[in-house]
């Protein structure tokens, strides 16, 4: 029987490449679906409220002001939708409240100016508050819901983020935030780097909508006390 040694050592050596080539595939099958578990997973990217950083030692004072809102990530309910504008003050025994203005659609297609109102109660971290707040007219939303100041730098940027729904795993169900400026024509660009990383660091890239600013509530009418 003659054997032929070539064809043999041949078929050893496309053996053994082959053997490589199903272990690359089972190695990067198994680097994909971890990567998609890691995606999917919101526990894995930090997306539990409790782990969301806030500005360090928060200074109420510096914080107070005008700011416009330039970016909105929707929550449910009747909220302002554009045009917002919202003031901070700190009262004489220290604590903080706001006013804020901005556009509303209601009764499906009557826009007004609506006037809201908050106050502020403190938590051990200076820059995590409970806010009351109520509008003007009875049928805008009220309610009590977490005010969290993300990040700041006082003098240009801030942004803002409220849970009201949390999920039984610790992510929010129902959530709102602001991207304030305090120039009506928006954002520097060396802030939008920063709101964007805030915005990733949140959970929310991708889920804000701009808001507009063309002066509705100088002219039209209010929803405010008479």
């Amino acid at each position: 029987m003659n054997i032929n040694m070539s064809k043999i050592g041949s078929c050893e050596l496309e053996t053994r490449l082959i053997t490589r080539m199903l272990r690359y595939v089972v190695a990067l099958c198994f680097l994909a679906s971890s990567v998609y578990s890691n995606e999917s997973d919101p526990l894995e990217n930090n997306c539990q409220v409790a782990n969301f950083q806030v500005k360090q030692d928060f200074d109420r004072t510096r914080y107070a002001g005008v700011w416009y809102a330039v970016g909105k990530k929707d929550p449910e309910g009747l909220f302002l939708l554009d045009n917002v504008v919202a003031e901070f003050k700190v009262e004489e025994d220290g604590r903080m409240t706001a006013t804020a203005k901005g556009r509303v659609i209601i009764l499906n297609n009557w826009e007004m100016c609506a006037h809201m109102f908050a106050t502020f109660e403190d938590t051990p971290d200076p820059a995590k508050f409970r806010m009351k707040y109520w509008g003007a007219a009875s049928y805008l939303q009220t309610g009590n819901d977490e005010h969290w100041v993300i990040d700041t730098d006082y003098d240009n940027y801030a942004i803002h983020y409220s849970c009201r729904l949390l999920d039984s795993d610790g992510t929010c169900l129902d959530s709102y935030s602001f991207v304030f400026s305090r120039h009506p024509t928006g954002l520097r660009a060396e802030d939008q780097l920063i709101i964007t990383q805030k915005k990733n660091d949140i959970c929310l890239l991708g889920k804000y909508r701009r808001v507009a600013h063309n002066g509705f509530c100088e002219n039209s009418a209010d929803l405010s006390p008479q």
